[in-house]
């Protein structure tokens, strides 16, 4: 498993953008993405931690090689 890199909740929007998702909502810092039924919360902080990420890319329901081959 490739090791998740320390991102920015924006580049982390970004990157899922790629992957199709689509912004949906926000409250305060936190950004609800969907893509069909799945769906993922990031929160627009300066440094995700990365169970925090982790996390995300589970609800999303990919896996963490498809995100950080999304990100090159």
């Amino acid at each position: 498993m490739p090791e998740l890199p320390r991102i920015s909740g924006k580049e982390a929007i970004k990157i899922f953008g790629k992957l199709g998702f689509i912004e949906v909502r926000q409250k305060g810092s936190h950004v609800v993405l969907r893509r069909g039924d799945k769906g993922c919360v990031i929160p627009r902080h300066k440094e995700l931690a990365l169970g925090t990420l982790r996390s995300a890319i589970r609800q999303a329901g990919i896996t963490v090689e498809t995100f950080v081959a999304a990100r090159k």
